[in-house]
């Protein structure tokens, strides 16, 4: 998180927090959600802006009841998830493939789900900023327990590295990720935000 947002934080602690206004689609996008968006439940207007893009990324947290925001300054803007808190790109390199988040961390692979819909959800561990400190304003990194649904532009890839059995109402199996064989099971998507304690779409406590 950046140095000049914390010390905003510490110098006014009572900014009103912000819902509604922001989301993360399931391209790992970030999306403006403006009143009439809202009110007419559309997924609202995609930021192309690079530098934002990048700040919100840079300053994306999230608070020990599971709720994800983008800490904007002094002001928290909650963020509305269209399914899971992290979105991963399977990306090649020179050595070996990597998972990497919208966020631009790297994940690493510990099993897939596959829901009802045909999705897949990579499970595994990435850094994660976490709100801890109510009274000091502190926040704390580390590496975590974590769900990404995977881009669909990178479906085909993955189905190359599974081997699959059918399910009642999905699939499963095993996969191949960087030598090793990962579980793949089934899941329905009702289950992620339980399982994985995360809120899909945050407001006040």
């Amino acid at each position: 998180m950046d140095e000049q947002v914390l010390s905003s934080l510490i110098k006014w602690p009572n900014v009103p927090d912000c819902y509604g206004w922001l989301a993360l689609d399931r391209r790992g996008q970030w999306r403006m959600v403006d009143e009439y968006a809202q009110q007419q439940h559309l997924s609202g207007k995609l930021i192309d802006h690079a530098a934002l893009n990048e700040f919100i990324s840079r300053n994306y947290a999230s608070d020990t009841a599971g709720r994800y925001f983008f800490q904007n300054g002094p002001q928290r803007v909650f963020i509305t998830l269209a399914a899971t808190p992290w979105v991963v790109r399977i990306i090649p390199s020179e050595s070996s493939a990597q998972m990497m988040t919208q966020c631009h961390s790297q994940m690493t692979p510990s099993g897939a789900l596959s829901d009802e819909q045909g999705n897949i959800y990579i499970v595994g561990s990435t850094q994660q900023t976490v709100f801890q400190d109510i009274e000091n304003q502190q926040f704390a990194v580390k590496n975590m327990p974590a769900v990404a649904l995977l881009h669909d532009h990178d479906l085909d890839h993955f189905s190359e590295l599974a081997t699959l059995r059918e399910e009642a109402c999905s699939f499963g199996g095993s996969w191949t990720w960087d030598g090793q064989l990962l579980p793949l099971d089934p899941i329905h998507s009702n289950e992620l935000r339980q399982r994985f304690g995360f809120i899909q779409h945050p407001a006040p406590l």
